[in-house]
C-alpha cells in the first residue's frame, strides 16, 4: 500500500486538504445557522442545496471536461468553491446560502471526477483496488480531521469560513502542479430509475432511502446538536462519531459480504442503525449514547452504500454494471435531496430529537423492504456474486464505475483461479522401462 500511495501522493495531499476544508464548512454551516438564528427548515434547504449542486455536477462536469480539459475545469471549480466558502459570513441569508451551498456542491462533484479521472488513469490493473481504497481512506480522514479543526476558530466570525477557503485553494496546488493530462473524462449514460427498480429494485429503492439517511447525518447533524445546545466541540466529536463508524465498520462488513445472501447483510445492517437511531431518539439526558448512536448509525450507512451497488451487479451482466452504478448514484443523490428537507420538517413540529426518528424509520423500511424480497427472488450462491465494492458515497461515478470494473476483473481472475485449480495434474511422463 505505501508503495502505491507514494506514486500518487500529490493527489492524495490535494484530496486530503479538499476534504478538510469541505468537511469543516458542512459542519460550521449547522452551528452557524442556528447562531444566526436561521429555522430548522431553512436549514434544511441550505443542506439539500449542496446535493442538488452535487447532483447537477455529476451530470454536467464530464460534458466540460470533454470541451476545455480536467486542468482548466479542475481549477475553476476550485476557485468557485474557495470564493463561496468565503462569501458565507459575508453574505448571512438562508436563500444566499443555499444558492453558495449549490455552487459548493457543484463544485466538489466537479472536482471529484476530474481528480478521479487522474487517479484512475494513474492505477494500473494491478493495484487499482489499492489506490481506490487509499483514496477513499483519505477522504474518511479528511472528513474527521476537519472536525477536529473547528475549535481552532470562533464560530461567530469569518476565520474558519476562511481556513476552509484557504485548505481548498491549497489542495489544488499538489494536485495541478503534479497531475498529468489525461484523455477527457468517458462517464457511461447511467440507466433509468425505472430500468433499476425492474433489474434490481431492492438496489434502488435502498439506495434512494439511504440517500436521505447520509445527508441527514451529514447536513443536519450539526443542526440537531446546535438545537439541543450543544459546543462547538460536541458538535464537531458528533459528526466525526459519525464518519469514524464508517471507517471501522467498512471492513468487517465488506468481509461478510462476500460470504452470505447480501439481502440478509442490508436488512441486518439496516436494523441495527434503525435500533441505534431509536435509541438515540428516546435517551436525551446521555451524550456517550448519543455519540455512540451516531458512530453505529453512520458506521453502517457507508457499508449499506457498498452493498446496493455490490448487489446490483450481482444481477447484471458485466456490460452492464456501469450503467447501473451512474443510476444508483443518481437515485442516491435523488435522496439526498429530499432527506434533510423532510428531517427539517419533523425536526420543526415534533422537536430536535426527531432527527433521530426519523433515520430510525428510514432505516426499518430499508429493513423491511430486504426481508420482503428475500421472498420473492431466490439468493445468489456467494461463489457466484460480485466483489465487494469499497467505496464511499462522496465518490463521484469515476470511482464507482472504476471499482465495478476492478471487482468485475477480480471476479473473472478467482473463477479462473478455481477452473485451474479444479484440473486433473498431468500425469508424469513414462519412461522407457514401465
Amino acid at each position: 500500500m505505501g508503495k502505491v500511495v507514494w506514486g500518487i501522493w500529490p493527489l492524495m495531499l490535494g484530496i486530503l486538504l479538499i476534504m478538510l476544508g469541505n468537511g469543516i464548512h458542512f459542519t460550521l454551516i449547522g452551528v452557524r445557522g442556528g447562531i444566526e438564528g436561521f429555522s430548522t427548515y431553512a436549514l434544511a434547504l441550505v443542506t439539500s442545496g449542496y446535493f442538488i449542486g452535487f447532483l447537477s455536477g455529476a451530470m454536467l462536469t464530464p460534458h466540460l471536461i470533454r470541451r476545455v480539459g480536467h486542468v482548466r475545469v479542475f481549477a475553476a471549480l476550485g476557485s468557485f468553491m474557495s470564493a463561496a466558502l468565503i462569501a458565507f459570513p459575508l453574505l448571512i441569508d438562508p436563500i444566499v446560502w443555499t444558492v453558495l451551498r449549490i455552487v459548493i456542491g457543484f463544485s466538489m462533484s466537479g472536482i471529484y471526477v476530474a481528480a478521479e479521472s487522474w487517479l484512475n488513469n494513474a492505477a494500473s490493473n494491478e493495484n487499482r483496488g489499492k489506490v481506490l481504497s487509499a483514496y477513499m481512506l483519505m477522504q474518511t480522514l479528511g472528513l474527521i480531521g476537519a472536525q477536529a479543526l473547528l475549535g481552532m476558530g470562533d464560530e461567530t466570525g469569518s476565520v474558519l469560513f476562511i481556513g476552509a477557503s484557504i485548505l481548498v485553494s491549497l489542495a489544488f496546488a499538489p494536485i495541478l502542479l503534479a497531475a498529468t493530462p489525461v484523455p477527457a473524462v468517458e462517464v457511461t449514460r447511467a440507466l433509468s430509475i425505472r430500468q433499476l427498480a425492474k433489474r434490481t429494485p431492492l438496489s434502488a429503492f435502498g439506495i434512494f432511502l439511504l440517500g436521505s439517511i447520509y445527508a441527514t447525518q451529514t447536513g443536519m447533524g450539526a443542526v440537531f446538536g446546535s438545537q439541543i445546545g450543544m459546543t462547538t466541540a460536541e458538535i464537531a466529536l458528533l459528526v466525526a462519531a459519525f464518519f469514524a463508524g464508517a471507517l471501522v465498520l467498512q471492513v468487517p462488513i465488506g468481509w461478510l459480504s462476500d460470504r452470505m445472501d447480501r439481502r440478509v447483510l442490508i436488512g441486518g445492517a439496516a436494523l441495527l442503525g434503525g435500533v441505534v437511531c431509536f435509541v438515540g431518539w428516546s435517551v436525551q439526558d446521555s451524550p456517550q449514547l448519543l455519540l455512540g448512536a451516531a458512530f453505529l448509525s453512520g458506521g453502517v450507512t457507508a457499508p449499506l452504500y457498498a452493498l446496493f451497488l455490490a448487489y446490483a451487479n450481482d444481477w447484471l451482466a458485466q456490460d452492464e454494471m456501469a450503467a447501473a452504478s451512474g443510476g444508483l448514484i443518481f437515485t442516491f443523490g435523488l435522496g439526498a435531496i429530499f432527506g434533510p428537507l423532510a428531517t427539517g420538517a419533523a425536526m420543526d413540529r415534533f422537536g430536535a430529537y426527531s432527527f433521530w426518528l426519523v433515520m430510525a424509520a428510514t432505516f426499518i423500511l430499508i429493513a423491511a423492504y430486504a426481508g420482503w424480497r428475500m421472498t420473492q427472488r431466490a439468493p445468489m450462491p456467494t461463489d457466484e456474486t460480485e466483489s465487494y465494492l469499497g467505496v464511499l458515497p462522496t465518490a463521484s461515478v469515476v470511482a464507482v464505475q472504476a471499482a465495478v470494473e476492478w471487482s468485475a476483473e477480480q471476479a473473472e481472475a478467482a473463477a479462473e483461479a478455481e477452473a485451474e485449480a479444479d484440473q486433473p495434474a498431468p500425469a508424469p511422463p513414462q519412461g522407457p522401462g514401465s
